[in-house]
């Protein structure tokens, strides 16, 4: 399908790269999520505790502290007075539960206390900490101590149980309640109060993260969340995990989940409109989806229910206005992601279907919109949407929105249809479809999100005939900058099943160019995609990577780009490794001086193939063979 007319306003233009949903981000069109508040007043007329009734932690005890935890760190990680140590250390750490926790400085070292705690000892720190529950959970210290304990659950219900030494402690001090015990009393006592515990800024982390553990997943957002909150060199530890993280848990955890999440349909509209509140049943849908999807259909539901009972709007269903609501709109975006297929068909014929333009040009709307696409899986569905959708992708990619875009394209790439009509109406969206030379020049548009004539800096008059494409000037050019969403874009049409014009339009990008793309954080993963889409054949590859020879060396001495090489060094036949190992050879000393060509050099094995070149073919012709070997099992 076409797009129809040029417009008189298309000329010169230049697409925003859309806004960002982070915190503070400028033109977002929605306010940081979450919001500052007191934490609310408990129900039934009670009171809470003064902060002066609670223990203080004295400068001695803050420094015993400090000195356990920097022994802690420096003793070797196994043996007899490790244990000893950690032993004595958590003894101290029950009898100061409470104090440590909600001081600043104790609570992050309590933090990673915990982490070198076994099982029993840590049990008793909880309990030590259980009396005094709300408190805890909404201090704005206490509540991270109340999350990294949970947050042990996955390594210590997969440890043995020390059930000697248990049952002497046990004789000594009497009966500690077991983990299984701990964390189903603090769900319950959750459960009693839920709105209260939800609605409160530092409590509903503590909801949130019982949530995960109770179901057994564990979410990168909410990691990341936490890690925030921790002390620098907690930070320091790389959180590399991008998926979910499943663990073992017992099945009165799942019972106890499924109880939980009930709580919600109690009061489904607070949970919708409250801004704190929203976030756990945000995270409640995700784990609901992975481990009981019936109960989170259920619940889906009753949050679709409720919504479509309002007030009908004027222009349509009432859902329209919640899906341009700052917090409605995000636990929708919620809902669409977990949505099975036939209810994803049901909520756009029932909702969605002749508002989709509507809901891409709004500042908000925009995003859930984003979210539906992505969980499109069906070319029954697509058809519709990309027959309503597509006739305003320029529109919104010159609204600001262009995640609705590669939004679309992705859901072009995943079902398998509409393919070369998307990549049509891109081309007309970036002014380089007519005249066909043009075309050619895609890359680099489709890269900046800049249409021809502002990349090249054309001015061509309103109904001009446009200029044909100039090699020479485009030669001439560097390579723009590249936008994280234009190398999505990128990503998502060289997975496409005929990928040939896009790897054309690379083929003739320059070596510098291309090597200004290779080195750019964004614009490398575009090249990732030429080395893994199943699309692109070995020739093709060759074709577009042939254009780096002679810039082997600038590519190894760049953070980015000496990825990318290494890479490249990983698909390649002996005879093209001998053509990278020779250039590398020429500047070693260079690379080995380098913080990231000496990793190259090393991976290249350049030392061995400039002393000891025949050996160094022996063991590449050994790597290659195994390769192929180990490619034709996994095809198998």
């Amino acid at each position: 399908m076409g797009l129809g007319p040029r417009s008189p306003h298309k000329q010169g233009r230049r697409f925003p790269a859309g806004g960002k949903r982070g915190r503070g981000a400028k033109g977002a069109g929605r306010p940081p999520p979450g919001r500052q508040r007191h934490p609310c007043s408990p129900p039934d007329g009670r009171s809470e505790p003064a902060p002066d009734a609670h223990p203080h932690l004295s400068p001695e005890a803050l420094g015993y502290f400090r000195q356990a935890l920097s022994a802690l760190k420096e003793a070797p990680e196994t043996g007899e007075e490790r244990e000893l140590m950690v032993h004595n250390v958590l003894k101290e750490v029950e009898a100061q539960a409470l104090a440590l926790a909600t001081n600043r400085t104790g609570s992050e070292m309590l933090q990673e206390l915990l982490g070198f705690s076994p099982r029993k000892p840590m049990c008793r720190v909880w309990a030590a900490l259980h009396s005094n529950l709300r408190f805890v959970a909404c201090h704005r210290c206490g509540v991270h101590v109340l999350q990294s304990a949970l947050l042990q659950l996955p390594r210590l219900l997969g440890s043995p149980e020390e059930e000697e030494e248990e049952e002497e402690e046990d004789g000594k001090d009497g009966h500690v309640e077991t983990l299984e015990e701990l964390v189903l009393g603090l769900a319950a006592e959750v459960c009693d109060d839920f709105l209260f515990y939800c609605g409160d800024t530092h409590g509903s982390f503590v909801v949130r993260t019982l949530l995960q553990v109770l179901g057994g997943t564990l979410l990168e957002s909410e990691r990341a969340r936490h890690r925030g909150s921790q002390s620098p060199e907690v930070q320091k530890a790389p959180s590399r995990e991008c998926k979910p993280t499943d663990f073992e848990v017992p099945e009165t955890f799942l019972n106890c989940l499924q109880n939980l999440s009930s709580c919600f349909l109690k009061d489904i509209a607070v949970f919708i409109t409250d801004k704190i509140s929203s976030f756990c049943l945000q995270v409640a849908l995700q784990i609901l989806h992975r481990k009981l999807p019936q109960f989170c259909a259920h619940l889906c539901s009753a949050v679709i229910g409720y919504l479509s009972s309002r007030n009908s709007s004027a222009d349509g269903s009432p859902l329209l206005l919640f899906l341009r609501d700052q917090t409605s709109s995000r636990l929708l975006e919620q809902v669409l992601l977990v949505s099975e297929p036939p209810r994803l068909q049901s909520l756009f014929e029932d909702h969605l279907q002749g508002h989709l333009q509507a809901l891409a040009a709004h500042s908000i709307a925009n995003f859930p919109l984003q979210r539906f696409l992505d969980a499109i899986t069906t070319p029954e569905l697509l058809s519709p949407v990309f027959e309503e959708l597509s006739p305003a992708l320029e529109a919104v990619l010159a609204q600001g929105h262009p995640g609705v875009v590669i939004a679309l394209v992705g859901a072009c790439r995943r079902v398998g249809t509409h393919q070369a009509q998307v990549l049509r109406l891109l081309l007309e969206a970036f002014h380089c479809a007519e005249p066909s030379s043009r075309q050619v020049a895609c890359v680099p548009l489709f890269a900046a999100l800049m249409a021809y004539e502002v990349y090249y800096g054309l001015a061509e008059e309103e109904g001009a005939v446009p200029m044909e494409h100039q090699v020479e000037m485009a030669a001439a050019r560097g390579l723009g900058e590249v936008a994280v969403l234009g190398s999505l874009l990128l990503q998502h049409l060289l997975h496409f099943s005929s990928p040939c014009l896009i790897l054309q339009s690379l083929s003739a990008l320059t070596g510098p160019q291309l090597l200004t793309l290779a080195q750019s954080p964004a614009g490398s993963h575009v090249l990732d995609a030429v080395l893994t889409s199943p699309s692109v054949t070995r020739k093709q590859r060759r074709r577009v990577l042939k254009t780096l020879k002679g810039h082997y060396v600038t590519l190894a001495c760049s953070r980015h780009g000496s990825r990318v090489l290494d890479a490249i060094w990983s698909g390649a036949a002996l005879g093209a490794r001998k053509e990278i190992a020779a250039e590398l050879g020429e500047r070693n000393q260079e690379l080995i001086r380098d913080p990231f060509g000496h990793h190259v050099a090393r991976n290249v094995a350049l030392t061995t193939f400039l002393k000891r070149r025949e050996a160094w073919e022996q063991e590449q012709g050994a790597v290659a063979k195994r390769r192929r070997a180990l490619n034709s099992i996994l095809e198998d």
